[in-house]
């Protein structure tokens, strides 16, 4: 069990969980998970970690064949004053690692060392079940956004370039 797993059965979320043999060769995670599952790419969500001008730790949750846009997600984090910051970029690995509990390229939104502000890509909501990693490669979690959104705390914005 991984700490997302656990924390989707605490809450007891409505999720279904998805294994498929990771590809050590792959080039991406994400579109990897979205071949081997059999589903539109623009359903399933990858999970990057950003530090803010402020020095500050936050998650953007997005499809996973789209571009984070810095800018954007700089905006939507200032959104009600979530978090106060201009700028973002994306955080060092090692400094993800530390703080999710998670090893790059199975990073899960869900139950993190460390509660992050998190952002999901507004185009989330266009679905009635996304895809987010399960807290390894080759675990997805199939779960609804408002689901997520609400156990995480987030809010929706368009944080991917267009």
């Amino acid at each position: 069990m991984t700490p997302a797993i656990n924390l989707a059965k605490q809450r007891g979320l409505d999720y279904q969980l998805h294994e498929y043999t990771h590809d050590s060769n792959a080039a991406s995670f994400g579109l990897e998970a979205a071949e081997k599952l059999g589903v539109d790419v623009g359903q399933v969500f990858k999970t990057l970690v950003v530090l803010t001008d402020t020095d500050v730790l936050a998650v953007a949750i997005l499809p996973v064949n789209k571009t984070l846009n810095f800018k954007k997600m700089a905006k939507g984090l200032s959104v009600n004053k979530m978090l106060a910051c201009k700028k973002v970029q994306m955080a060092d690995p090692k400094q993800v690692e530390r703080s999710t509990g998670y090893v790059l390229g199975g990073v899960s939104p869900l139950g993190q060392k460390k509660r992050l502000v998190t952002i999901i890509d507004d185009s989330a909501q266009t679905h009635s079940t996304i895809y987010v990693s399960g807290g390894r490669r080759g675990l997805e979690i199939e779960l609804s956004p408002a689901q997520l959104m609400t156990t995480l705390t987030a809010r929706f914005a368009s944080i991917t370039d267009d």
